[in-house]
């Protein structure tokens, strides 16, 4: 299993100067193959390989004009190549968006392989540089255990300097079962609820910090381009944003380990994140709750802990449904946070009941078929309770006239 750990770097000015100008010779790299991509696109219709890039790299190194990318080390360029063919991969898919042009204001790495760096006795020493690199190890695991297969350093927009590294670590032994699964339906109001009733309130992290950060934004507004408290007020703005970012990972990093310590598995429904943005009044509250994230984290921890995670359709009534009997309601609008089920009279909390009924969609898609439990039956039509792909079992349910 591939784990990562990132820590905080120090490096000397010569470092940090050395390591900028990499990032601006991997950034030139990136444009230009994208630039030259596009425009053999647009005349010839034909897409570039991989070994054609670098075959172009290696000839703009003997030109005069670009002569200076032969000065830093070969690999991290060479990185950036692989990386943006992966890209148009993944484009040409379905997988994500067309490749962008990287901007020198944003964040800044260099991805380094095993042939382009030394790690002994836990001290870094990246090639072309002459002095190890100083970087804090905070994690439980002594620094001079890992083995990384790639080291990647990065600068933020705040100007602090990471250094992370991949580690191929041995399969994990799995962690004690509980006997206990949960159902976690997400919202806004509460960042979740679980089938057991317990609540989590939405921190809101950009919203308790808006005012400070608009404030920041307005001064940014009126400096002059160029002025030295222009580049102030950016930092200070940078900064800022890292304040939230931070906050809203640590929240995440809590609340997901302390589902996976406590249950064996766990059931959430397949929000749709990039639709649900589209709607101007929600799209900032849900773009800071960092739903995406949560499911992200919940994978690779659940994977690595040994649980079980069942991801249920998107279609699945989960709110409209009675937890108690089975019962659908025809509509229920987004406003009503409390319903009775007009056939047992039960009075639902909405996202308490929604969670029930993840649940045990998420039993029973994990009965069904324990290695693929992605609710494949659940449409908008069709039963209260999801069926696995492979085996349905028959279930009882009222269905409103």
């Amino acid at each position: 299993m591939r784990t990562a750990y990132k820590c905080r770097a120090y490096p000397t000015p010569d470092q940090a100067a050395a390591l900028n100008r990499v990032f601006g010779c991997v950034r030139l790299a990136w444009n230009k193959t994208l630039s030259e991509r596009q425009l053999r696109y647009r005349t010839e219709g034909v897409r570039t390989s991989y070994r054609e890039t670098d075959c172009a790299l290696t000839a703009w190194k003997r030109t005069e004009e670009l002569a200076f990318l032969s000065e830093v080390s070969s690999v991290p360029l060479q990185q950036t190549l692989r990386h943006q063919h992966t890209a148009f991969v993944n484009f040409f898919a379905g997988r994500t968006r067309y490749p962008r042009f990287k901007s020198r204001v944003g964040r800044q790495s260099a991805h380094y392989t095993r042939s382009a760096f030394r790690m002994r006795d836990g001290v870094l020493t990246l090639a072309r540089t002459s002095s190890p690199l100083r970087f804090v190890w905070s994690f439980d695991l002594d620094a001079a255990t890992p083995d990384p297969t790639m080291v990647v350093i990065s600068r933020e927009p705040d100007g602090r300097w990471y250094v992370t590294f991949t580690v191929d670590a041995a399969t994990v032994a799995p962690t004690a079962p509980t006997g206990h699964a949960v159902g976690v339906d997400l919202g806004l109001t509460s960042f979740l609820v679980t089938s057991d009733g317990e609540r989590v309130a939405n921190p809101a992290h950009l919203a308790r910090k808006a005012r400070k950060l608009a404030r920041y934004q307005r001064r940014l507004a009126r400096c002059r381009e160029g002025s030295r408290n222009r580049r102030k007020a950016k930092l200070k703005v940078a900064r800022a944003h890292r304040k939230v970012r931070h906050a809203r990972e640590d929240f995440l990093h809590r609340t997901t380990t302390g589902l996976v310590r406590s249950a064996d598995m766990i059931a959430i429904e397949d929000l749709a994140v990039r639709n649900m943005i589209r709607n101007r009044s929600l799209a900032r509250a849900i773009s800071d709750a960092g739903w995406g994230e949560f499911r992200r984290q919940l994978q690779y921890k659940c994977a690595r802990a040994g649980r079980t995670l069942v991801v249920i359709d998107r279609w699945y009534p989960s709110s409209k449904t009675c937890s108690t009997c089975g019962h659908r309601l025809a509509e229920l609008k987004l406003s009503t946070r409390h319903w009775t089920c007009p056939d047992c009279r039960t009075r639902h909390d909405r996202d308490l009941n929604a969670a029930k009924n993840i649940l045990a969609a998420g039993r029973a898609v994990a009965r069904g078929n324990s290695g693929d439990a992605c609710g494949a039956d659940v449409r908008r039509q069709g039963s209260s309770f999801p069926r696995s792909a492979v085996k349905q079992e028959a279930r009882a349910v009222r269905r409103s006239p």
